[in-house]
This record gives C-alpha cells, sequence and structure tokens, in this order.
C-alpha cells in the first residue's frame, strides 16, 4: 500500500547526515568533529546533536585556532560547546610555530600552517576518525573527494587510490595511524545550508548577516580592516554594509556588499550568485589552480 509520504530535498540530506554520524559512532573507537565555529560546522553539529538526542555527543570536537580569527567566531565556538556542554580540544598553530615544528613566512596567511597543527592534533589525540565540513561544490578537489576518505600513517590523501563507495556503503578499514576523513556535508550545497540554517534555526557567528565595517579592496576583494590585517599606503578604506559568505582567517577572508541581515535575505542572494562562496572570498585558494588539491593532499582539511 502507497502512502504517498515523501522525504523533501532537505530532510533527504539531513537524513543522509545522521546516518553518516551514526556509521562512524558505531565502527571508530575514537572520533572527532572539526568545530571552527563557521556555519558549516555550526550545521554539522546540529545534525551531530540530532543524531543521537538526547544523548550527549559521543565525540569531542576540535579547532585549530591559527590565532587570526575573528573575535565573533571564537565568542560563537565557545558559547556553543558551553551550551552542548561539549569537550574541546584546540591545537594552535602558534604552539608549532614556538616548538619549530613549522615555519612562519613574514606576511603570509597561517592557514597553510594549519596542516601540521592539524595532523599533531589527530596524532596526539589517536583520533581516527576526522568529521569535517568540506562540500563538493565548494571546490573541485573537494568535488572528486570521498564521504569517508582515506589518510595514511602521514594523513596524506592520494585521490587516485580512493576506495569505491556504492549507495550509502562506507569503507572504514584502517591500520593503527591511519585516519578517515568524514564529510557529511558532501551532498549539500551552500543553499541547502542556508535553507537548513532557515528552517532549523541553527545560530551563526553574526559576521555572516548584512553590517556596517570599514573595508578596502585588494586584488578584487573586499577585505575587512582588523588587527591582522592593514591595507596598503595605496589602499583606501571605506566603509561598506558587508557579509562573509565563509569565515576563515581575519587576513585572508573577505566579504561581500549586502543587505541581507537574515536567512531568508541570504538565501535570496545566493540563488542568484555565480561564484563560490570560496573563489569569491577565500584569497588563501588563490596561491595556484591545483592549490587546494596540493594542500589535500599533504593532510589539509
Amino acid at each position: 500500500m502507497q502512502t504517498g509520504y515523501e522525504l523533501s530535498h532537505l530532510s533527504a540530506l539531513e537524513a543522509e547526515s545522521v546516518h553518516i554520524f551514526r556509521e562512524v559512532a558505531a565502527t571508530f573507537e575514537r572520533p572527532v568533529l572539526l568545530f571552527s565555529g563557521g556555519k558549516d560546522s555550526a550545521v554539522m553539529l546540529e545534525l551531530a546533536r540530532k543524531a543521537f538526542w538526547p544523548a550527549p555527543l559521543p565525540f569531542a570536537l576540535m579547532h585549530v585556532d591559527t590565532g587570526r580569527n575573528f573575535d565573533e567566531v571564537i565568542e560563537f565556538r565557545d558559547r556553543t560547546v558551553a551550551r552542548l556542554g561539549a569537550r574541546l580540544v584546540v591545537a594552535k598553530v602558534q604552539d608549532d610555530i614556538d616548538a619549530g615544528r613549522t615555519t612562519e613566512r613574514q606576511g603570509e596567511s597561517r592557514n597553510r600552517l594549519q596542516t601540521a597543527t592539524l595532523l599533531r592534533g589527530i596524532s596526539e589525540n589517536r583520533f581516527d576518525a576526522v568529521f569535517g565540513g568540506a562540500r563538493r561544490d565548494e571546490e573541485k578537489a573537494r568535488a572528486k573527494e570521498r564521504v569517508f576518505s582515506f589518510r595514511d600513517e602521514f594523513g596524506s590523501w592520494e585521490p587516485r587510490a580512493q576506495r569505491p563507495e556504492v549507495w550509502n556503503l562506507y569503507n572504514g578499514n584502517h591500520r593503527s595511524g591511519q585516519h578517515i576523513r568524514v564529510f557529511p556535508l558532501s551532498n549539500w550545497t551552500e543553499l541547502d545550508i542556508w535553507e537548513y540554517i532557515d528552517r532549523e534555526g541553527v545560530e551563526l557567528p553574526s559576521l555572516y548577516y548584512a553590517h556596517r565595517r570599514e573595508v578596502f579592496r585588494r586584488d578584487g576583494m573586499l577585505l575587512a580592516t582588523n588587527p591582522f590585517l592593514t591595507p596598503a599606503a595605496d589602499e583606501s578604506i571605506l566603509e561598506a554594509r558587508v557579509r562573509f559568505r565563509t569565515l576563515g582567517d581575519a587576513d585572508c577572508t573577505g566579504c561581500v556588499e549586502s543587505e541581507a541581515d537574515n536567512p531568508a535575505a541570504v538565501i535570496a542572494e545566493t540563488a542568484v550568485t555565480r561564484l563560490t562562496e570560496r573563489g569569491a572570498t577565500r584569497a588563501d585558494d588563490r596561491i595556484s589552480e591545483s592549490g587546494m588539491e596540493d594542500r589535500k593532499r599533504e593532510g589539509y582539511f
């Protein structure tokens, strides 16, 4: 007998993500969820909460802290962790710089230095599954990565050696010292994320909504003035109403002019945009045509 019941597009994505969380919790010993305080990790955390409710999260959260975050993001991160009563592991890039494990180059973003800190955090805590908020629509290297992404003893990813994923059957087999990156949002788009935020009332840092702030233009990108980023002598500061589509380090994340101060308005803007969020507002992704894939091969998110 047919009931006519059918899941909506968003509910189907939600069900898939919840299944992935439960699959990992059942088959891995020490999972961890990467939580930066951005919109994707906020949605991922909400899905994880739903997957195990009313029980607490069965795994810790981890933030790879470059030390160059927006203040609003760190405040949101700490408030969210306290609200959920979760355990937060903070791996600091500065610790690796101080210990000589990585070298900071003058004038460069610390984004590339995150890889060594991430791998150290995984190794020290013996995490065997790492949830990340990457989506396939963001960037071409991420588009070809599996939901369960195998990483070797060095944290490296080899695209040509990926395991097949048939339907919703995932292969989490690995040896000691290796781990699996897991991407519950792989099949979501930026628009899906915002529609889910609107539907579920997911809280985000205020930077995702239109606000007035001082900005300047560099290489065709609007950048916000902040303690980590100041304009050059030939770059003029102006005040504009802007929002951030994605939140990375304060010294390499651009914003867009916008009047969207609520999820519904952001959805309307997102529906007509022709540029991905990373391509439009992340200076660290403009290093080379294969910049993201090169970093992922080395162990990046």
